[in-house]
């Protein structure tokens, strides 16, 4: 709302006194590149914010437990791929999901508990820790599989794979198989209940919905939740609006979500207004048709800005070429200029 309240006050004085509107810059504030953003994804992962908590235990670990003056309870163990762990005298009881401290305590209340030794000291350590995959999709730099070892934060998957990439949708979508093992208590950075259930709570698979602006502007934990070994993590790609040609700021402008609509308006003000040169009678709309061919469709500038004509929507991929007065276009050729001043600029998000 603030970035276009010059544009809605120019709108009103120009319909009052019957001159031009003038499209200024856009605030900076509010549009970004993507760089900007994974540079922010990257900090934000090396922070206490970013990262979960202690290494969670679960299938496949090689465990070392000493039990001191008891050597008959002194021994490496294997986490089984239902998440328990079996010694001597001991009741057979689960190690996936706990942190090493926390599976330290339980064998020392169950030593007491069963009378074997009256003041336990106990240690765990880890010796191996099987990783488990957490892929990562869609608009992403380097989409991949990452082999996790540990619960990871969202922040962390998100830096591990460069961040997301140019036309990347304002929206995060996680996929989540119901897990067998998890943590008893929740782990720094864990969602709220009601946000993300316990896989053990899940009857079928969960598809969550995070937000890029909440998970970088908020600091809620919620937002930056732990992802598990099974995750799939997918990144949809936006839309993306370009102008071209005679304005002060050509670039591309990513369409965050489906609700965002941009006009040829709005476009203008993001790019930063026309320059003087302009051809403002001459713009065009270069649109691809579903038949695979392009089309372009003619924009009157003068009108518009002077609030005599409708200000247009534009779709996805489409180009709003400005051509220069300093020199004539062929017609004909309008649609490859537009294309190749397009494949150079640089991709602006749209946000906060």
């Amino acid at each position: 709302m603030l970035l276009f309240m010059p544009a809605a006050w120019s709108q009103n004085s120009a319909q009052n006194s019957g001159q031009s509107v003038v499209i200024t810059p856009a605030d900076p504030q509010y549009a970004e590149t993507a760089q900007a953003t994974n540079d922010r994804i990257a900090q934000l992962a090396l922070t206490e914010f970013g990262r979960t908590g202690d290494y969670i235990l679960s299938s496949g670990d090689l465990l070392g437990i000493e039990v001191f003056d008891v050597p008959e309870l002194t021994r490496d163990v294997r986490v089984s791929e239902s998440g328990f762990i079996s010694l001597p005298l001991l009741p057979i009881m689960r190690a996936g999901g706990l942190t090493a401290f926390q599976l330290q305590d339980k064998l020392a209340e169950l030593l007491m508990a069963n009378g074997l030794v009256s003041s336990p000291q106990v240690a765990v350590s880890i010796k191996e820790q099987h990783g488990q995959p957490i892929t990562v999709i869609g608009a992403v730099r380097t989409p991949m599989v990452i082999q996790a070892v540990r619960p990871m934060t969202l922040l962390e998957v998100l830096s591990r794979v460069g961040g997301i990439a140019d036309d990347a949708g304002g929206r995060i979508l996680i996929t989540r198989q119901a897990h067998e093992i998890v943590p008893e208590s929740p782990a720094a950075g864990e969602p709220l209940e009601t946000e993300a259930p316990a896989p053990e709570e899940m009857t079928e698979p969960l598809t969550l919905r995070i937000g890029l602006r909440e998970l970088l502007d908020t600091g809620d934990p919620q937002y930056n939740i732990a992802l598990y070994g099974g995750d799939v993590v997918s990144v949809p790609r936006a839309g993306v609006v370009y102008a071209v040609g005679a304005v002060n700021n050509p670039g591309g402008f990513v369409m965050a979500n489906d609700r965002q609509q941009l006009t040829v308006l709005k476009v203008l003000a993001l790019s930063g207004g026309l320059t003087s040169t302009a051809k403002k009678k001459n713009a065009v709309i270069i649109r691809q048709a579903s038949d695979s061919e392009q089309r372009q469709v003619p924009v009157d500038l003068e009108q518009i800005l002077a609030f005599k004509a409708e200000d247009p929507e534009l779709q996805q991929s489409d180009i709003l070429f400005v051509p220069n007065s300093g020199g004539r276009q062929a017609l004909g050729r309008v649609a490859q200029t537009a294309l190749g001043l397009a494949s150079g600029v640089a991709i602006v998000r749209l946000g906060r």
